[in-house]
């Protein structure tokens, strides 16, 4: 997600850095990572019956926001699918908060597999400080999203997966070179996403 005048850090990029930037930041978006972790744990650790939880969780993480998202372009009051303007996410996030919470809820109450659970107590735990923050700062989701999965994903699976951490790295710099946000707001986004959603999906498991 990026602001209308953000204070850019980098020079203006060559055609060709720009063109991998906008590779990065649009296929390792957040719903893309949410639609690939959830079933990824579900179904390492639960088998097919994981797979449809994960399928639960993510119509509600991934899905419906970007359902509303698309909504909001349709009428002008959104400009991008990454919701570049910061008052904007004021509005985006507390929906996609909501979406998350109801999925909560109804996996608690359906007894849904504990990790399943726990990534979706993650999910919305790290949406706070992002909200939070949104108010003054436009931080980083994309990186946010990412290192959070990431840090999970090795809590859940063995702590290989954290040699995926680099990752974050690249897709800071596609959202510095494509001028949506300072590098500061990708390394704050980073960290926000590893503490609150690592720590989170760690104690809720």
């Amino acid at each position: 997600m990026s602001t209308s005048s953000p204070a850019i850090e980098a020079e203006d990029a060559p055609p060709a850095a720009s063109g991998w930037a906008r590779r990065i930041t649009d296929g390792v978006e957040p719903k893309n990572v949410i639609i690939v972790v959830l079933p990824l744990i579900g179904v390492v650790r639960y088998g097919w019956s994981g797979l449809g939880w994960a399928v639960f969780a993510a119509l509600f993480a991934a899905v419906i926001p970007t359902w509303f998202i698309r909504s909001g372009m349709r009428r002008g009051s959104i400009e991008d699918r990454h919701v570049g303007r910061r008052r904007r996410r004021l509005v985006v996030l507390p929906f996609v908060m909501g979406s998350v919470l109801v999925s909560l809820l109804a996996m608690v109450w359906l007894d849904a597999p504990a990790d399943m659970t726990a990534m979706v107590l993650a999910m919305f735990a790290s949406l706070v400080p992002i909200m939070v923050i949104t108010v003054w700062w436009k931080v980083s989701v994309h990186t946010a999203v990412l290192c959070g999965a990431i840090v999970c994903t090795a809590v859940a699976l063995g702590p290989w997966w954290l040699l995926a951490l680099p990752g974050v790295a690249l897709v800071g710099w596609s959202r510095v070179v494509l001028r949506d946000h300072t590098r500061a707001q990708t390394a704050v986004g980073a960290l926000v996403g590893a503490a609150a959603a690592g720590l989170t999906f760690w104690a809720a498991r």
